[in-house]
């Protein structure tokens, strides 16, 4: 229960005085704007009626109608409106008047006998002169009554749709959830223990403070949730919401700022006045770069969200944490952010949201299969092993679309083979029915699948090949060598990372090796191996001529991975001639495997022509009896094909399967 004495139900009066005077301003700026709209209309209808009426003295009035010129004249209350001859025969919407104002002795009964004699027509209910009051108040006092009042209806109207203040400038757009209004909790969330651990102990104190106070802890102001897309930040936020029987207050980054500069640091004043009115309370800002990128002056700078960045720092300082107000905010863009922003005393902790392991992807699955009808040969533990560097929408997507699948083939549950073809479908896509190969191409799509294949089961340090096939699939790729880890790794040597690239480029060496040519279904492979090549001599330190050297750093580690070089020209240069000469070194060897091997390579790609499909046990029954003809040169695979362990490990990521390739030529 929450005893804080600062509670909403116990506000201070100097809240009360504030929300006191921003009634009054209101009210003011209400009644402003209802006059000046009120001058406008009547300063528009003044000139409006001057395009029509021109004012003319009582006696040219007296003289134009002794010269025959007015045609009809209309008494009004404080004016006569003269039409002419000359404007009588155009349409009504066309004419232009002339009028001149009453005189006290002016007697109507007198005109009227004027007008008499001179054949002019008149309205002959003559309506009594109005009191300059009544005129006054209807003309003044009555609109802008009716302006307050249509003004203040709009005012509502957008406060409740845009959040408050005039238009919802200057006011915040937070979303407050009150307990477990999310409809997520911590039971929703797998595969970040370490994250759920760190925000639990906030949930605690704000809960507890009394237990973490006895012994002088402070709650930490700020944590910062940091990981790859789809990694659950957002919803480990909501879960958050969903544990605390505390006011939650969620908005986005890009909700501060404005075309208007001073919008977004009032709108940061008015979040942590709100939070503060109800604390304890929990403020959650998703994608906080959108407002804590990096100060910098050198290419120019964003003066609305600069003056942002700078309240939010200026609030964060300003409020007391035994209050209990926490900010929680996420990012996968770390690196960009102000080093003021990420300081002991702002955002103390600073909480990873990685991509889950094997245990955390299993658990994942079991989350998001709760729901869904499984059958009984369903693995899930094989599924979280096949899908090793997913992270848990990727995951979500697996689930989802094995259910369609099940639901398109007429099944009431989900089979492991609807889990395992959804995981073809995320890399892959779907099979192509329409695309028709001819001869030619299927064999070079044949033999270039194989060629991965071979070179990957010929050799130690490898992942096992899982399938093989030449069938056309929406990715655009002709076919595709699926493998599949037997344990997740984290760590890979350099043999390991040299067999890799053997085997991604052994399918260009099986093409140049029965066909002598080269075709463009590579060229997905080719940038995969320079990709890791690359790595292999600018950031692992896996050059004899560079050695240790760094020559590059990862700009960007939770997005694309991207790298900057952070070296000379020149050895820039030499870096890529040295990752030229690793490249024709393994694709040599990988084309010198398949020469020794060519009748398996032969056998084996005459199989996938036939079936189209072939599984990885049916490639290892091919090497396995070669294998007992030439006992003396076992394959390196051994009899089951499975890679050994590395001797000399280095950092490297677990290796996902090999990648759909491009299609051929022509095709």
């Amino acid at each position: 229960m929450n005893n804080d004495p600062n509670n909403q139900n116990n506000k201070n009066p100097s809240s009360n005085q504030e929300d006191d005077s921003r009634k009054v301003k209101r009210i003011l700026v209400l009644i402003v704007a209802a006059l000046i709209a009120t001058l406008l209309i009547n300063t528009v209808y003044t000139s409006l009626s001057n395009a029509y009426l021109q004012k003319i003295t009582y006696t040219e009035f007296l003289e134009k109608l002794d010269n025959g010129e007015v045609s009809s004249v209309e008494f009004q209350s404080d004016r006569l409106v003269i039409l002419p001859r000359s404007e009588s025969e155009k349409p009504e919407s066309q004419r232009r008047y002339f009028y001149t104002g009453w005189f006290e002795n002016l007697d109507p009964a007198e005109l009227m006998k004027t007008l008499d004699a001179h054949s002019v027509t008149y309205s002959r209910a003559v309506v009594e002169q109005t009191s300059p009051i009544v005129t006054f108040i209807f003309s003044w006092i009555v609109p802008v009554l009716v302006m307050y009042g249509l003004f203040s209806l709009l005012m509502r109207s957008m406060t409740k749709r845009m959040g408050g203040g005039l238009g919802g400038i200057g006011e915040s757009k937070a979303k407050v959830y009150m307990e477990k209004q999310t409809g997520v909790t911590f039971a929703d969330v797998a595969g970040q223990d370490e994250a759920k651990e760190s925000l639990v102990e906030i949930i605690d104190f704000l809960h507890n403070p009394q237990k973490y106070t006895a012994i002088g802890a402070k709650l930490p102001k700020g944590a910062l949730l940091v990981g790859s897309p789809g990694t659950g930040k957002t919803l480990l936020a909501k879960a958050v919401a969903g544990e605390a029987n505390v006011p939650f207050f969620s908005i986005s980054g890009s909700d501060f700022v404005e075309m208007f500069v001073g919008v977004g640091a009032s709108r940061v004043r008015d979040l942590f006045q709100q939070a503060a009115k109800v604390a304890p309370a929990i403020i959650f800002i998703d994608e906080i770069d959108a407002i804590g990128r990096t100060r910098d002056s050198k290419f120019g700078g964003n003066d609305e969200r600069e003056q942002t960045l700078n309240q939010l720092l200026a609030e964060i300082d300003g409020f007391d944490s035994s209050k209990g107000v926490v900010i929680l905010a996420a990012t996968n863009r770390p690196e960009i952010l102000d080093k003021a922003l990420l300081r002991a005393g702002r955002f103390d902790r600073r909480i990873i949201v990685d991509r889950p392991n094997l245990a955390g992807r299993y658990q994942t699955l079991r989350v998001h299969t709760r729901n869904i009808k499984l059958a009984e040969d369903v693995d899930l533990h094989k599924i979280a092993q096949a899908t090793a560097g997913a992270v848990g929408a990727d995951l979500a997507n697996l689930v989802n679309e094995a259910a369609l699948r099940a639901v398109r083939q007429g099944r009431k549950a989900v089979n492991q083979q609807d889990l395992l073809a959804s995981f073809e479908v995320v890399i892959a896509g779907t099979e192509k029915k329409g695309t028709v190969l001819t001869d030619t191409e299927k064999r070079i799509v044949a033999y270039h699948e194989v060629g991965h294949a071979l070179v990957a089961a010929l050799q130690k340090h490898t992942q096992p090949v899982s399938k093989i096939t030449i069938v056309p699939h929406t990715s655009g790729a002709l076919g595709y060598t699926m493998q599949m880890p037997e344990e997740e790794k984290f760590l890979s040597s350099r043999e390991e990372l040299v067999v890799e690239l053997q085997t991604l480029l052994g399918g260009r060496a099986a093409e140049q090796i029965v066909f002598g040519i080269a075709t463009t279904g590579a060229s997905n492979d080719i940038d995969r191996a320079t990709e890791l090549a690359r790595k292999m001599v600018t950031q692992y330190g896996m050059s004899d001529k560079f050695g240790l050297m760094a020559l590059s750093t990862v700009s960007n580690p939770y997005l694309d991975g991207s790298t900057m070089m952070n070296c000379a020209d020149s050895t820039a240069s030499s870096a890529d001639e040295e990752i030229q000469k690793l490249l024709a070194s393994c694709f040599a060897d990988a084309k010198r495997i398949l020469q020794e091997h060519r009748s398996l390579l032969d056998e084996i790609a005459l199989y996938l022509l036939q079936k189209e499909t072939i599984t990885g046990d049916e490639l290892m029954s091919y090497v396995n009896a070669e294998t007992k003809q030439l006992p003396d040169s076992t394959p390196d695979g051994g009899a089951d094909g499975a890679p050994a362990e590395a001797a000399d490990p280095a950092e490297h990521a677990p290796a996902a399967p090999v990648q759909p390739d491009d299609p051929p030529a022509g095709s």
